[in-house]
């Protein structure tokens, strides 16, 4: 792609806002690659009276999704999602999954020719007409037009953690060789290390099904089974997402080793330990008050991803017979939409047989 690339962030939230800062500051640091300014669509609402893109272009700082952080004065908030996606060459995809479709529609056939996308959306879509796809499918099928190449960023990052600068890591799935220096600059600094494969479909799976694991942890604390408890979960999740992913998905570009990038096993621990699903999970074992009222009242807008990824996942298993195979998932589905109680979670688990070959041999290609 000739001449310097212009960066969209489509999404402006509590991730959306941290990427934005982290890329806002590459592109200054890499001019020869990037234009200076990174539009940031914000989905627009009023903030105490004054609408939150002004707040946003005037104090730098998103009050209501990262407060206490300053944004780059090159990110400017745009609240018509046509204007931001303006001759954009890289569009950074981070709004949650439930809302991809109808939120992008407005970009239909408006789009740059040539531009590219990066998923940083964790779930699954269900096909009205039955299975789920991957976010970097939806995507790539809205914008075929322009046949849009779609690349995934996953990995154990919680976004207060990012912005602050912690040191960690994450995990580029990239969907074409080109792509994967001008994204890793995009993305890297010294304290946010990336690591970019080829493996696209295996990275973005890890991001939607750790979710779920995640919910399972969250049930344990809330039922306060300790550590040990807690780690035969982490490890029975880990067997499920290696072998869903075998299942159907599994085919020679899949490599075990990517279970073993931020992206898989990392991003799983760091989730069942810190993350949104696990700490509303907590609460919702202790309390049994409503997923929907304990989202409400603890997310501050944001929304959970494990109950309605387990629905989409568990409707791919009941398809094809296999939910006694994935106990876990099957069980945190059950749970979350009141089909059985918190309390037998574990119960579930003991009467099953302990996953101990999630389908390692079918991986005869790394």
């Amino acid at each position: 792609m000739a001449g310097k690339r212009k960066v969209c962030i489509v999404g402006s939230g509590n991730w959306g806002s941290t990427i934005a800062k982290i890329v806002g500051e590459n592109v200054l640091v890499h001019k020869d690659l990037f234009d200076p300014e990174v539009r940031m669509w914000v989905f627009e609402e009023m903030v105490e009276g004054q609408k939150l893109t002004e707040i946003i272009n005037t104090k730098h700082v998103n009050v209501k999704y990262l407060p206490g952080i300053t944004l780059p004065d090159n990110v400017v908030a745009v609240p018509d999602i046509v204007e931001a996606a303006s001759d954009a060459d890289v569009l950074v995809f981070v709004i949650p999954h439930q809302f991809i479709e109808r939120s992008c529609k407005p970009l239909v056939g408006k789009l740059k020719a040539g531009a590219e996308g990066i998923s940083l959306i964790k779930g699954f879509s269900i096909v009205p007409t039955g299975g789920i796809k991957l976010m970097s499918d939806i995507i790539s099928n809205m914008f075929k037009d322009i046949s849009m190449p779609v690349s995934v960023l996953m990995g154990a990052n919680l976004a207060g953690e990012v912005a602050k600068g912690s040191f960690c890591e994450t995990t580029i799935g990239c969907s074409r060789p080109d792509s994967s220096p001008v994204l890793k600059k995009m993305f890297q600094t010294p304290n946010f290390r990336v690591s970019v494969v080829g493996d696209v479909k295996t990275v973005e799976i890890c991001g939607a099904l750790k979710n779920i694991v995640a919910c399972g942890a969250g049930f344990v604390d809330g039922l306060g089974c300790g550590d040990n408890t807690k780690a035969a979960v982490i490890r029975i999740g880990l067997m499920e997402m290696i072998k869903y992913s075998n299942e159907f998905y599994g085919d020679s570009s899949t490599k075990m080793s990517t279970f073993f990038e931020s992206c898989g096993v990392a991003d799983l621990i760091t989730t069942c330990y810190g993350g949104r699903n696990r700490r509303v999970s907590e609460a919702f074992a202790r309390t049994r008050k409503p997923l929907s009222e304990l989202e409400a009242e603890m997310l501050s807008g944001q929304k959970l991803q494990g109950p309605e990824t387990a629905a989409e996942v568990n409707f791919m298993l009941k398809e094809k017979g296999l939910e006694d195979q994935f106990p876990l998932f099957t069980a945190v589905h059950r749970i979350c939409s009141g089909q059985t109680k918190v309390e037998d979670f574990l119960e579930q688990l003991r009467t099953h047989p302990i996953h101990s070959n999630p389908g390692w041999s079918e991986f005869s290609h790394v």
